[in-house]
């Protein structure tokens, strides 16, 4: 994972683990503003060839450093994410109830987010 570069694509929603050109893997999500700023991770890919070799770890947590270096929560929806934030709680820290409930309803008023 050494040559690995992880790229914020914010406006597609897409947070891409590429190396050497190829697509490791991604994290789709969106971005909620309210009732307060958070980043909502929905799926994460790995393609199959990379499975098993920490890509989407890597991932998550670089989800996590981005959302704390701008003051964003991290409101999971990706059972991946959900998983991996209970596993490393020091990296992750649990986002409220509000935010989740909101991630949550603004998917089922926009489908296309999911």
């Amino acid at each position: 994972m050494a040559d690995t570069v992880i790229f914020d694509d914010r406006p597609k929603g897409r947070l891409e683990a590429r190396a050497e050109g190829e697509l490791l893997g991604h994290i789709q999500y969106f971005v909620l503003d309210d009732p307060a700023p958070a980043l909502v991770p929905v799926h994460t890919v790995v393609e199959p060839a990379h499975e098993g070799k920490g890509v989407a770890g890597s991932l998550t947590r670089e989800l996590y450093a981005i959302a704390a270096r701008e003051g964003f929560a991290v409101a999971p929806l990706c059972p991946y994410v959900v998983r991996w934030a209970a596993k490393h709680p020091d990296e992750a820290p649990v986002a409220p109830q509000e935010l989740l409930d909101a991630a949550k309803a603004a998917v089922e008023a926009d489908p296309e987010k999911w």
